[in-house]
């Protein structure tokens, strides 16, 4: 059956000025999910705006990497004077399975969800781009800093969160 959920997350503490980065929101995500094609609990799913599938972690032993059903639906980003927030729907298909390795039951969304957000910007100073993640099991607040200068880009604050549509 069709699953959508909703992830959204915010970044506070955006530098005024010439020192911005033009730090955003890419348009990629990791989604933990339970894949009914390889039968496990708890995949990291890979969803990109515009693709038609998404891409399973698989397992470590037997069924690898693979495409699955899912996909992003919408993806919106807004900025104002001291904040970035995204907000993501993604759709994804599930069926009900015993794990094939510890024969947990599935569970949509997974019975622990997890996402991952990854982050663009480009460096001024060393006329570079840099990319960078949030993710919903990190220790907050915490900074978001340059890779190339280490200015602090963005504060993460509050932990994104999932909420399961249908």
């Amino acid at each position: 059956m069709l699953r959508t959920a909703e992830i959204s997350a915010g970044l506070t503490g955006l530098p005024k000025g010439a020192d911005t980065h033009a730090l955003h929101f890419r348009s990629k995500l990791e989604f933990a999910v339970d894949c009914f094609v390889c039968e496990r609990t708890g995949r990291t799913t890979v969803f990109e705006a515009g693709a038609e599938r998404a891409l399973c972690s698989g397992s470590r032993s037997g069924f690898g990497r693979h495409h699955t059903a899912g996909r992003i639906a919408a993806f919106d980003t807004t900025s104002g004077p001291d904040r970035l927030a995204v907000r993501a729907v993604v759709d994804f298909w599930w069926a009900p399975f015993d794990d094939t390795r510890d024969h947990r039951p599935s569970a949509a969304p997974t019975s622990h969800p997890w996402v991952r957000l990854h982050l663009g910007y480009y460096c001024q100073e060393a006329k570079k781009s840099g990319t960078g993640s949030i993710q919903t099991n990190t220790v907050r607040p915490s900074d978001v800093r340059c890779a190339h200068c280490e200015s602090v880009l963005a504060t993460d604050a509050t932990t994104p969160s999932i909420r399961l549509l249908t």
